[in-house]
């Protein structure tokens, strides 16, 4: 399959259908106190509703995967994507809390199908090294999501009501649908063989892989990283340092800045190297960074010190998410929705129970900042163990060769 078929166009636009998830989970992240107040609940209760989305989301995408397999991506994606405007726009009219978290269920719901049918799109077209950096391309385009969501929640606080904050959401929504009709689903797409097995079936096929679940493991505990920031941010920033929601804003998105020129590097880095010497050296540099944020914890944090420090173990994620995505899906050439299902459900479920439990740690951001080293030590050492097997593999197949 020719490169040339997914073009810099195809990627934002499939980057903007996977911009629902940032979107959906950090832009109404500034309007929590208000909300609160609107809904006459606490903030921690409001707070419910980024674990909701998480756990639910995950539950769309082991959905939406396998339907996706046999009934086509364009029918799975669009019909997910309309779901997620749909709730978006009546999430604007709720007045309670009980409203606010089903109708984040819907959107959730919507979202996983959606955004679960963009690895398998891409699989079904690249692998390998090209895979690696077209996944690359979409992540420089999504990176953008986490920058510019909070702002413009914030933005539309100070213009408008919180409610505006979701009418936008199914605006985008909406747009992202129409792009996507005129863009990918407009091109032939590659043939997909639809096997009319059962959704069971195709994921025992998948999880037969055992080499593959690696790199979920992986995936899923880098995931846990960037989600225990989120959850946690608005307590480290506005809360610890106590800083206002527009500051909060500029420093919660100074992460996407690293992770631009991860993202960047990688790309250059992959005409040199595969993207699993690329992954080794990310997370190792990543540990690296947690390190030191721990160091910074341990004593009274300096703020610059703090964002400087949480901005260099964000921004790794710049190259270890589309190394981890090309590694994994590579293994797929069939039931690529499946796999990518797999995936992104176990990330999204392994990152919000991890992220709900560490609400159960004593408060303070050196227990925030010790669960990310947590997550960090297990990626490494598992990625360093996966190194010295494939070595140990090569030097038995010379041994049997002579």
């Amino acid at each position: 399959m020719q490169v040339k078929t997914l073009s810099v166009k195809t990627a934002t636009v499939l980057a903007m259908a996977m911009a629902l998830g940032p979107f959906a989970l950090d832009t109404y992240l500034p309007a929590f106190p208000v909300i609160a107040q609107s809904l006459d609940v606490s903030v921690h209760q409001v707070s419910l509703s980024i674990s909701l989305y998480i756990f639910v989301l995950a539950l769309g995408q082991l959905f939406g995967g396998p339907l996706s397999d046999r009934f086509g991506r364009s029918k799975v994606m669009l019909s997910g994507i309309a779901l997620f405007a749909i709730a978006s726009i009546f999430l604007s009219f709720a007045n309670s809390l009980s409203e606010f978290l089903l109708l984040r269920v819907l959107q959730a719901l919507g979202g996983g199908a959606a955004t679960v049918t963009v690895p398998a799109l891409v699989r079904d077209r690249l692998s390998g090294t090209e895979a690696a950096k077209f996944f690359g391309l979409i992540g420089l385009f999504m990176a953008l999501a986490p920058a510019v969501a909070p702002n413009i929640g914030s933005l539309i606080l100070v213009m408008a009501e919180w409610h505006y904050i979701f009418v936008f959401l199914g605006a985008y929504a909406l747009v992202a649908m129409l792009l996507l009709s005129q863009t990918v689903f407009k091109q032939k797409a590659p043939t997909v063989v639809k096997e009319k097995i059962d959704i069971i079936k195709r994921y025992k096929q998948v999880i037969a892989n055992r080499p593959a679940l690696r790199f979920i493991v992986i995936g899923s505990l880098t995931s846990s990283i960037l989600m225990l920031f989120i959850a946690h941010a608005s307590y480290i920033y506005q809360g610890h340092f106590e800083v206002t929601p527009g500051t909060f804003s500029l420093l919660f998105s100074a992460n996407v800045v690293l992770m631009l020129v991860a993202n960047l590097s990688n790309r250059f880095l992959l005409n040199h190297y595969s993207a699993f010497q690329i992954l080794r050296g990310s997370l190792t540099l990543q540990a690296g960074a947690i390190l030191l944020l721990i160091t910074i914890s341990l004593f009274q944090p300096v703020l610059i010190l703090f964002v400087l420090a949480m901005v260099f173990t964000i921004g790794a994620l710049g190259a270890t998410s589309p190394n981890i995505q090309a590694c994994y899906m590579d293994y797929f050439e069939k039931n690529g929705g499946t796999a990518a299902a797999l995936m992104g459900a176990t990330q999204f479920s392994v990152a919000g129970l991890i992220s709900a439990a560490s609400t159960l740690l004593p408060e303070g951001i050196l227990s925030i900042v010790l669960a990310q080293g947590a997550c960090s030590l297990i990626c490494v050492l598992l990625i360093w163990r996966m190194q010295a097997d494939s070595v140990q593999t090569q030097t038995s197949d010379i041994t049997l060769h002579y």
